[in-house]
């Protein structure tokens, strides 16, 4: 981010405003457009799935009602900011008031971690996929809490669900980072991205993908994972006893780590900012145009956008078109063949590298 920063500066020394106020300004502007654009993002999100899955069920719904189906996502916003947040007397009142907030936090700095372009990274960090896995375990975790301070025999039961599968996953995740670290070289996601610009790692790591791809679902706690909550089965599952902004804390929280996940999948496998063939739109058509410099970032941006909305159709398309698996199938399809897959990917890689 040192071209930004010095245009940044630049431009408010020209306004009479100090290098010292500029930095601390600089410093915290790119938190607040991740949070401005996570909110709409999440809103989007929303309004893209009903939409989708009304098309794909032949439903009426948001794709209908409306304007465009607008109104509809806009009542529910409304809806939970005005409902009310109810208190349970045989509840673990810290840890049931925590968890939707740590929950929510550590999606936060899922985003900070994201290389949106060549510029834009507010965490460059030479350990980015650690700094990754760590963070994204913290919601899992805090569901898990959540159904388990909530003192209710449905939310227990989604907890535990819940932490099943996730150790489920993880081991399959952990190997097939650890193939794709080995084929860039770098654990840095900015990295991994340039690394990518002759070919990207889908081709030579497709059984890589198609691992990461499925845990990636199971994480998210999306169809035909969503074994944590299971409203046919579980009420709500972990948070069934939440309402009003706790509640509306893990809902948005879902759809922000569906975007933040599909981004990583985008970095990892597809090149994330780079154009798909390799030549960027704002050079053909702006030349050496001094604004074409600035218009390369707003594009890099734009494909990384792109990839992540593909990936986001497959995963709505899945859920419209699968049921839930049982416990014993999701945890038998990550254990007995997830799982070894992941190794035996990794040490053909290995092998092939060498």
């Amino acid at each position: 981010m040192n071209f930004l920063l010095c245009k940044f500066v630049e431009v408010l020394n020209s306004f009479n405003v100090s290098e010292y106020i500029a930095l601390i300004l600089f410093s915290v502007l790119p938190f607040f457009i991740i949070i401005s654009f996570l909110v709409v993002t999440v809103i989007f999100l929303v309004l893209f799935e009903r939409k989708l899955l009304g098309y794909f069920t032949q439903r009426k719904g948001p794709n209908r009602v409306g304007l465009w189906g607008i109104l509809q996502t806009t009542a529910d916003a409304i809806k939970l900011l005005c409902k009310e947040n109810i208190e349970l007397l045989s509840s673990d009142k810290f840890l049931f008031t925590l968890s939707p907030i740590v929950a929510f936090t550590a999606i936060i700095i899922l985003w900070c971690i994201i290389p949106y372009n060549s510029e834009f990274n507010m965490i460059n960090s030479s350990v980015g996929v650690l700094i990754y896995l760590v963070a994204s375990s913290f919601p899992m975790l805090f569901h898990f809490l959540a159904g388990y301070s909530s003192n209710n025999k449905y939310s227990i039961i989604g907890s535990y669900r819940a932490l099943a599968l996730t150790v489920s996953y993880s081991v399959p995740v952990i190997f097939t980072l650890l193939s794709v670290i080995y084929i860039t070289e770098s654990m840095n996601l900015n990295q991994m991205v340039l690394f990518q610009t002759s070919r990207w790692v889908v081709f030579s790591n497709i059984l890589g993908f198609i691992i990461f791809y499925i845990s990636s679902i199971a994480k998210l706690n999306r169809c035909p994972f969503d074994l944590s909550e299971a409203e046919s089965e579980l009420v709500c599952g972990y948070h069934t006893e939440y309402s009003g902004m706790r509640f509306a804390m893990f809902f948005l929280g879902e759809y922000a780590e569906l975007f933040v996940m599909c981004m990583l999948i985008s970095i990892l496998f597809f090149g994330g900012y780079l154009p798909p063939f390799g030549i960027y739109l704002s050079n053909i058509f702006m030349g050496n145009c001094p604004v074409s410099h600035y218009l390369l970032y707003f594009e890099q941006t734009f494909w990384l956008i792109l990839k992540t909305l593909i990936i986001i159709f497959s995963i709505i398309w899945i859920r419209a078109t699968l049921p839930r698996f049982t416990q014993k199938t999701a945890l038998e399809l990550f254990w007995k063949y997830l799982t070894p897959l992941s190794i035996v990917n990794l040490i053909i890689i290995i092998l092939v590298r060498i």
